[in-house]
C-alpha cells in the first residue's frame, strides 16, 4: 500500500486547451477518460477506495513527463505498450500535473528509467492480477517482466527517488498515486 502522504511541490489542473506551462522531467500527470475501459478502471478502483478515499478513483491514467517541451512516456494498452508522445495529446480534456519533490539527479534517473522501458508491452496480465485482487481481496499478484501499466510505469520511475511505495509498484493504480500525492479531482 502507498504511504499516506508523499512530498509534492505543486498540483496544477489543466483544462482544455490551456497551456501546460512549466514542465519538469520527472513530474507526472493524472487524467481520466470516458472510454469504456476508462470507466471500468474507475469502477475497479472504487472497490478498494471507499469513503473519503473514493474521490481518488476518478483518475484512470498516468504518464511521466520526460521533457520540458511536453514529452511524456506512458503505457497504453493493450497495444502499442510503452511509448513516448507529447502532453498536447491531452489538450482536449482535463489533466493534472503533479510536481514532485526530487533532486535533479533523481529526476534524471526517472527519465532514464522510463526511456529504457520504451517498447515494452502493456501489462495485460498485471491488469488481470489487479482485477482479481480487487474482486477477491487476495494479495496474490502476477505479471511478466518487460510489461507495464501506466501507473506502474510512473511508480517504478518514482522508485528512483526516495521511494514512497511499500507494495509492488507494478500494481499501483492511478488512484494510489492520486491518494499518495493528495490529488483531488478538478472542482472538488
Amino acid at each position: 500500500m502507498v504511504k499516506e502522504m508523499a512530498e509534492v511541490e505543486g498540483i496544477r489542473h489543466v483544462r482544455g486547451s490551456s497551456p501546460a506551462g512549466d514542465l519538469r522531467p520527472g513530474d507526472f500527470i493524472l487524467t481520466h477518460g470516458s472510454h469504456w475501459t476508462s470507466q471500468l478502471i474507475r469502477v475497479g478502483q472504487a472497490l478498494r477506495f471507499r469513503g473519503k478515499n473514493r474521490t481518488y478513483a476518478y483518475w484512470n491514467h498516468a504518464a511521466l513527463i520526460v521533457g520540458s517541451g511536453g514529452e511524456i512516456i506512458e503505457a497504453l494498452g493493450p497495444s502499442p505498450g510503452v511509448v513516448q508522445q507529447n502532453i498536447s495529446k491531452y489538450a482536449p480534456r482535463e489533466y493534472t500535473i503533479v510536481r514532485i519533490k526530487a533532486s535533479p539527479e533523481d529526476r534524471d534517473e526517472m527519465v532514464a528509467f522510463a526511456r529504457a522501458c520504451l517498447g515494452e508491452r502493456y501489462g495485460v496480465l498485471t491488469i488481470a492480477s489487479i482485477a482479481l485482487s480487487l474482486l477477491t481481496g487476495t494479495r496474490f499478484s502476477f505479471g511478466f517482466d518487460g510489461q507495464m501499466i501506466c501507473s506502474g510505469l510512473v511508480a517504478r520511475a518514482l522508485e528512483r527517488t526516495r521511494a514512497i511505495y511499500t507494495k509492488e509498484p507494478s500494481h499501483i493504480m492511478p488512484a494510489d498515486l492520486a491518494r499518495a500525492y493528495r490529488v483531488d479531482p478538478p472542482g472538488s
